[in-house]
């Protein structure tokens, strides 16, 4: 029930707009690298300093206005030339909604085209998110249309999904990231059932170390990582084939420690103002994070917890209150 009511939080516009306007108050601030390209290449810098390379996250999707997808477009483009300036040990990740999907898919092709050329020219690569299963297909095309003249793009594959054994084999020969997955979907489509999902995660996870190009796995689940870890070296997997990848600001101790232990490991980095949906999926995806988070707001002495907790009920009184302020006037 807690993971229904995180993501039913996540698509709530007016909650979304109002975090926009209130910013990182809501105890995200733990888990989102800053709101600006500067404050995110300096978090870059200090991670890369611990042996830990990223993936640069322009927080946005589900965009509808051409004007939008064009600016969230201009700033993954400042985000490669920053990474490129600093010579920072990154890559990006981007979602296709944000860059016009859902306007028209020759927009966002484009809008994607531009950003895997530049990309392209700097050696740095691309990770083309996966969303909803509304934006599956769309979204292998436009990973087929790309590969056909850059091979520095790769995707995601969620493993709640039926058919995600199927999808994993076709794109076998591409760098993949695979996760559980983090959105709400029907049985028609997606396991229901935890254990399920984490039974076709280690399958995944097994066959494309054996069979795949290079394999991402994100994880925050020690117990996924140990199993990881005998299985790689019981079939004598080496380390350049793979990477453990966790998200900004979580399990930290353990971040360093596989770092320090000589496997690549690899932190996934978002920024900007548009941070709700993203954080209220990170609380749904995996329960414990809400217990990982607390205890980081806790350590910093602040008193946002309640904002992790409940950070809609925050947000909905701070924009009824504005709006009562507004009627005043």
């Amino acid at each position: 029930m807690l993971k229904d009511i995180f993501i039913g939080l996540s698509q709530n516009q007016l909650l979304n707009n109002a975090a926009k306007k209130y910013g990182l108050k809501m105890g995200a601030q733990s888990v989102v690298a800053g709101t600006n390209i500067d404050e995110v290449i300096q978090s870059i810098k200090e991670l890369n300093a611990h042996g830990i390379s990223c993936t640069v996250d322009n927080l946005g999707e589900f965009i509808f206005k051409e004007e939008e997808a064009t600016e969230a477009k201009e700033q993954i483009l400042n985000v490669i030339e920053a990474i490129h300036e600093h010579k920072v040990n990154a890559h990006i990740s981007l979602k296709p909604t944000q860059l016009g999907l859902d306007i028209e898919y020759g927009f966002c092709l484009s809008n994607l085209r531009e950003i895997v050329e530049r990309a392209n020219n700097y050696g740095i690569f691309v990770n083309v998110d996966m969303e909803d299963t509304g934006h599956l297909q769309p979204t292998f095309d436009l990973l087929d249309d790309l590969s056909k003249e850059y091979d520095n793009v790769g995707t995601v594959i969620q493993a709640y999904l039926l058919r995600a054994d199927e999808y994993l084999e076709k794109y076998k020969n591409y760098r993949m990231r695979i996760v559980k997955g983090a959105y709400k979907e029907p049985a028609e489509y997606a396991y229901q059932n935890k254990n399920e999902i984490d039974a076709n995660f280690i399958k995944l996870i097994e066959w494309h170390l054996l069979n795949g190009k290079f394999t991402s796995i994100a994880t925050h689940d020690h117990n996924v990582i140990n199993h990881v870890k005998s299985f790689v070296k019981k079939n004598n997997i080496p380390k350049d084939q793979y990477e453990f990848q966790m998200l900004y600001g979580f399990r930290k101790d353990m971040q360093l420690q596989l770092a320090k232990e000589g496997y690549n490991f690899c932190t996934y980095v978002p920024f900007g103002n548009d941070w709700y949906g993203y954080f209220m999926r990170r609380l749904a995806e995996r329960p414990q994070n809400l217990n990982l988070v607390a205890k980081q707001v806790f350590n910093k002495k602040t008193n946002t917890i309640i904002g992790v907790a409940a950070g809609a009920f925050l947000l909905g009184r701070l924009t009824k209150n504005s709006n009562k302020n507004k009627k005043r006037k």
